[in-house]
C-alpha cells in the first residue's frame, strides 16, 4: 500500500514537472517570437506573442517589460504604463534577471516620457531621476530630465501669470461695479434735492394762503365794523327825526 502511495506521489511530481517544463518552452517561444516581431518593427504582431507568454505566465518579467515596450511604440501610451508601473512594482524580481538594472532604467525612463507628454511635469522629473540612478550614463535621459524642468518652470510662470491676469480682471470688474453703484446713486440724490426744491414753493404756498385768509378776515371785519356804525347813524337821525315830530 506504501509503496503504491509512493508511486503516484512520483508520477504527479513527474506530470508537474512535465508540466513546467512545458509552460516554460511555451513561454519562452512566444517571447522569442515576440523578440524577433519586434526587431522588424512588427510592434502589433509582437503584442499578441507577448501577450500569448504572459498567457502562460502572468508573472513573467521577461513578456511582461516586452509587451510594455510594443504597446509604447505603437502609441499606446495608457496600457504601456500600466506594464510599466507593474514592473516597477516587481523591482526586486526584475533586478534579479539578467540586464534587470539597465530594463529597469529603461521603465523610468519611458515611464518619464509619458508623463510629460501628459503634462504631469513633477512626476516625470522624479521618474527621469530614478532612471539615472541606475544607469548615470544615459545621456537622452539626461536631457529628457533637463527639459521636464524646463518645461515646469514655464508651465508654473504661465500659472502665475494667469493668477495675475485673472486678480488684475477682478480689480477692474470691482472698480466697474462701484463706478456703477455710484451712477445708480446720483439720481437718487438728485431726486431728494427736486423734493426739497417741490417743498419750498409748496410752504411758499402756504405762507401765501394763509397772509390771504388773515387780509380776507381783516377786511371782512372792517365791512362789519363800517356796516355797524352806519348802522347807528341812521338810527341816532331817527331818534332826532322823531324828537322834532
Amino acid at each position: 500500500m506504501k509503496r503504491m502511495q509512493k508511486s503516484m506521489i512520483w508520477t504527479m511530481a513527474f506530470l508537474l514537472c512535465h508540466v513546467v517544463v512545458f509552460a516554460q518552452k511555451a513561454e519562452r517561444k512566444n517571447v522569442k517570437e515576440g523578440n524577433k516581431l519586434y526587431l522588424e518593427e512588427k510592434f502589433t504582431e509582437s503584442e499578441i506573442a507577448y501577450r500569448k507568454s504572459l498567457e502562460v505566465n502572468p508573472r513573467s518579467v521577461e513578456g511582461t517589460y516586452n509587451l510594455a515596450n510594443a504597446l509604447y511604440k505603437q502609441g499606446k501610451l495608457p496600457e504601456a504604463a500600466e506594464q510599466y508601473q507593474l514592473l516597477s512594482s516587481q523591482r526586486d524580481r526584475l533586478l534579479e534577471t539578467s540586464n534587470g538594472k539597465e530594463r529597469l532604467s529603461q521603465v523610468y525612463h519611458n515611464m518619464g516620457n509619458i508623463l510629460m507628454q501628459n503634462k504631469d511635469y513633477p512626476k516625470s522629473i522624479e521618474a527621469y531621476k530614478e532612471s539615472l540612478r541606475l544607469n548615470h550614463t544615459d545621456d537622452e535621459t539626461r536631457y529628457n530630465l533637463a527639459l521636464a524642468q524646463k518645461l515646469l518652470q514655464d508651465q508654473e510662470n504661465d500659472d502665475q501669470g494667469q493668477d495675475q491676469q485673472n486678480e488684475d480682471q477682478q480689480q477692474d470688474e470691482n472698480q466697474q461695479d462701484q463706478q456703477q453703484d455710484q451712477q445708480q446713486q446720483q439720481p437718487d440724490d438728485q431726486k431728494e434735492d427736486k423734493t426739497q426744491e417741490e417743498q419750498q414753493p409748496n410752504e411758499q404756498m402756504s405762507q401765501d394762503n394763509a397772509q390771504q385768509i388773515l387780509d380776507a378776515f381783516l377786511q371782512d371785519e372792517k365791512d362789519t365794523q363800517e356796516k355797524v356804525k352806519k348802522a347807528q347813524q341812521q338810527q341816532q337821525q331817527r331818534r332826532r327825526t322823531d324828537k322834532e315830530w
